[in-house]
């Protein structure tokens, strides 16, 4: 089945904690994770930013509300169980328990009006009613602006001249930690003129070893034939690895190849080119930042 979204969990995690025991939250993810009998593919899908699994995200939301509305509490650093109040909602058997059967409780409410004082009633329905958790909605909104990013930072690619293009890889590349300095990588790439890139760059900045690179500006897919070209270049320079970037994508029967051969070569397409220059700041520049923050409990520990 699908991941369920934080409100699913809710009635799934206040019925878990009935027990009246205290549960730390990675044991009630994995006991919720069993009753919603997750994949273990849909228990290892991580949120856009990769810093956490979206089912742990949404079950430790799906606390916070409930907690919220003092249905459970926390007994110690990391453990929490259910309340009195929690108990009497149990005994109720509601059918589902969501934002809305929350707004029941003056503690809810309290916390709902402090976290949307400053935005309109509108506002606060389009955030109540979406199915994704504040961490999720904040990462598949930063997620849509890198993507539109790297929508056009591919066309500005595809419409610059070789010359260009060759400069931004160089810059990459070197932001990456490769090719030593920018004046030793630009020297080392761009020999060939072959309508792109075609040389090689230090591995590191000693140059313990030397990487192969060939990037082309290419119109549909980079097929077979052409890796196998690289690949002929690479033994021929007796050049161990081997990177080729381009605007492009590949075709699976190319990206089969360099999984089955000695050689190690990296296949760079489009797509991953303009997310690293998004992610090493290279043809991009920053606007605004939003640092994410969770309460610091050492610090609020008296002992």
């Amino acid at each position: 089945m699908a991941i369920p979204d934080y409100q699913t969990i809710m009635l799934p995690l206040l019925e878990y904690l009935g027990d009246k025991n205290e549960h730390s939250l990675q044991e009630t993810v994995d006991a919720l994770a069993n009753r919603f009998n997750l994949s273990d593919e849909e228990k290892k899908e991580l949120l856009p930013s990769g810093q956490q699994t979206t089912f742990h995200n949404r079950v430790g939301w799906a606390r916070t509300y409930l907690k919220k509305a003092l249905l459970l509490e926390a007994t110690r650093r990391g453990y929490f169980k259910i309340t009195q109040g929690g108990l009497k909602v149990l005994s109720e058997k509601p059918e589902k328990i969501d934002v809305d059967f929350l707004t029941r409780f003056p503690s809810f409410i309290e916390f709902r009006t402090l976290r949307h004082e400053k935005q309109d009633d509108a506002t606060i329905s389009t955030i109540e009613v979406t199915d994704q958790t504040p961490v999720e909605s904040f990462e598949t909104a930063y997620q849509r602006i890198k993507d539109n990013l790297a929508v056009e930072l591919i066309q500005i690619l595809k419409s610059s001249s070789p010359s260009f293009f060759e400069r931004v890889v160089v810059d990459l590349l070197v932001k990456m930690g490769y090719g030593g300095t920018r004046k030793d990588a630009g020297q080392a790439i761009g020999k060939s003129g072959d309508d792109g890139i075609d040389g090689i760059i230090k591995e590191d900045r000693l140059g313990l070893d030397i990487i192969y690179i060939q990037a082309k500006k290419w119109e549909g897919s980079v097929s077979r034939p052409e890796i196998q070209k690289f690949a002929g270049a690479l033994q021929g320079h007796r050049a161990r690895k081997g990177i080729f970037i381009t605007t492009s994508s590949y075709t699976k029967e190319a990206v089969d190849f360099v999984t089955r051969i000695d050689t190690k070569i990296i296949l760079i397409d489009g797509l991953t080119l303009t997310n690293l220059m998004i992610d090493h700041n290279v043809g991009v520049s920053t606007i605004a930042n939003y640092e994410m923050k969770k309460i610091d409990t050492d610090y609020f520990n008296e002992e």
